[in-house]
């Protein structure tokens, strides 16, 4: 009796732990450091690095130009819900403009010190999912990576896999 009560019960404990372990995940999908991720409005892909110490994400932007009236005022929150436009390029050197409507302005502390960034609503695709957040703008011109994923885009949906390998690579 004693000898099938052994195996037995480390049979149920590896049960009970790929179990837990499936449960832990929820149906999330498992992303690396570095995905590629498709920017439906300005359909393009970037390789983008996914950073959980961002909370929203950044997207390269250049020639940030405000549409409309009071486009000249120094208030950057005096821009909400204006338009506003720019130019992106991935890392690959392709570009795209868009246009799309102010819906924040973010105060941001990094490194280089703090600083205002508009946020505009972008639909980030990776697997055939798409998710719409919002995306700061930035010049990212000297970063190795022209699109940063940002809890905001993770948040529900994403779990990070630091050894996960981009399908990129």
């Amino acid at each position: 009796m004693k000898k099938l009560f052994i195996p037995a019960l480390f049979f149920l404990s590896l049960f009970n732990i790929n179990v837990a372990m499936a449960d832990c995940d929820g149906g999330k999908s498992i992303v690396g450091q570095v995905e590629t991720i498709k920017v439906y409005e300005l359909d393009m892909d970037y390789l983008a690095r996914i950073d959980t110490g961002a909370a929203t994400t950044s997207i390269h932007a250049k020639d940030i130009k405000v549409l409309g009236e009071d486009s000249d005022s120094e208030n950057m929150r005096d821009h909400l819900g204006h338009m506003v436009e720019f130019t992106s390029y991935n890392e690959q050197g392709k570009e795209a403009k868009f246009k799309g409507k102010i819906v924040k302005v973010s105060k941001i502390r990094n490194a280089q010190g703090v600083e205002r960034r508009y946020a505009v609503k972008m639909d980030l695709g990776w697997n055939g999912e798409h998710k719409t957040v919002n995306v700061n703008l930035r010049d990212r011109s000297k970063l190795e990576y022209k699109l940063l994923i940002g809890r905001n885009w993770l948040s529900g949906n994403y779990l990070v896999d630091v050894d996960k390998e981009d399908d990129a690579d």
